[in-house]
């Protein structure tokens, strides 16, 4: 993975702290909306990691193979993005 792995870790983390603290909300009964927020804000970091792991690929991976001349290589690619976009547009 040629995403920085340092930031990508960092948001991990962040993540995992909102998860926590969104289990300790629904403990403690608090209200609908604030529940909601949260999980409306866990989602948003986890897409911009998401973002930043494909943006790596693309970048790394796809270039590589596309400089390798290497037919089967490239369209695996092709295909690995492909899917990876059709689950993102679901």
């Amino acid at each position: 993975m040629l995403a920085d792995h340092k930031s990508v870790k960092r948001k991990l983390n962040i993540i995992k702290g909102q998860i926590e603290g969104l289990i300790n909300m629904v403990d403690e009964d608090r209200y609908c909306i604030e529940i909601s927020d949260q999980v409306l804000a866990a989602i948003g970091l986890l897409k911009s990691v998401n973002k930043e792991v494909i943006n790596a690929h693309l970048e790394g991976c796809v270039v590589k193979a596309l400089n390798s001349s290497n037919e089967d290589e490239i369209k695996a690619k092709i295909d690995e993005i492909s899917t990876t976009l059709n689950k993102l547009l679901k």
